[in-house]
């Protein structure tokens, strides 16, 4: 009888359910992690999706124009792969990690509002091919994000 019909037909508490999780800590495992220069990136496979975070939406304010990158260019951990902005300022957006632009945000072209509105879902901006996802181990969780924020060490 395979596992998962043993733990089905048991009263198992749900500790020790939760306990049996695979222990594997592959990046594709990984919901949304975000970076202290307020980036967020979700994996899927060996592409990495990149945006800016709620906050830094907000506090650059209106976004006016995205500057966004040629598909097939090779970036490099930390290099600018695009900027953004706003009434208020304009600020790079980095490379979280090593790779070649796979896909740019087009919608955002016509409609940089786009991130105010929805900066952690259809704001996306930019999706690497990434050449190595382990930088993305090192990225904040939502919490530590969160408490990140709370601390003030921006």
């Amino acid at each position: 009888m395979a596992l998962r019909q043993v733990l089905q037909r048991t009263a198992a508490p749900m500790a020790m359910r939760l306990a049996l999780r695979p222990l594997s800590t592959s990046a594709s495992l990984f919901a949304k992690r975000y970076t202290e220069s307020h980036e967020w990136v979700e994996v899927s496979g060996n592409i990495v999706t990149v945006g800016i975070s709620d906050y830094a939406q907000s506090a650059l304010g209106d976004i006016v124009f995205v500057d966004l990158p040629e598909i097939g260019d090779d970036k490099d951990i930390g290099e600018d792969a695009a900027a953004v902005e706003s009434v208020k300022a304009a600020s790079e957006i980095y490379a979280p990690v090593a790779g070649s632009i796979a896909e740019v945000n087009e919608a955002l072209r016509d409609q940089a509002s786009l991130i105010n509105e929805a900066a952690e879902s259809e704001g996306w901006i930019f999706k690497l091919e990434a050449e190595d996802l382990a930088a993305v181990d090192s990225f904040m969780t939502k919490e530590q994000y969160d408490k990140y924020l709370e601390s003030g060490e921006l």
